[in-house]
């Protein structure tokens, strides 16, 4: 039986699979999508959607004057304010 609370809306009822997979396709996730899983103390289970991305990157994000001269250089580049250092990209 599928049940349908305030915030859920019914999609499919599916069955766990010999590796304890469960297909949630029908519910519209797609290859390579990534969720955070929780669980009730009656036993539901919520997928909310996450981005992951590499530690080496969080400190942009958390990192406020940081990321803003980040997004200075790419707007600089776009309109096409950049100039070529070659001791940065040792091209020669």
């Amino acid at each position: 039986m599928i049940v349908a609370t305030e915030d859920f809306q019914p999609v499919a009822e599916v069955t766990v699979d010999d590796r304890a997979r469960v297909p949630v396709g029908r519910a519209g996730a797609h290859k390579h999508d990534r969720y955070a899983v929780s669980r009730s103390q009656d036993g539901a289970i919520l997928l909310t959607p996450v981005a992951s991305i590499p530690k080496r990157e969080l400190l942009v994000w958390e990192n406020a004057e940081l990321r803003a001269s980040l997004f200075r250089g790419l707007a600089e580049v776009a309109e096409g304010k950049a100039i070529r250092l070659d001791w940065v990209t040792d091209d020669e």
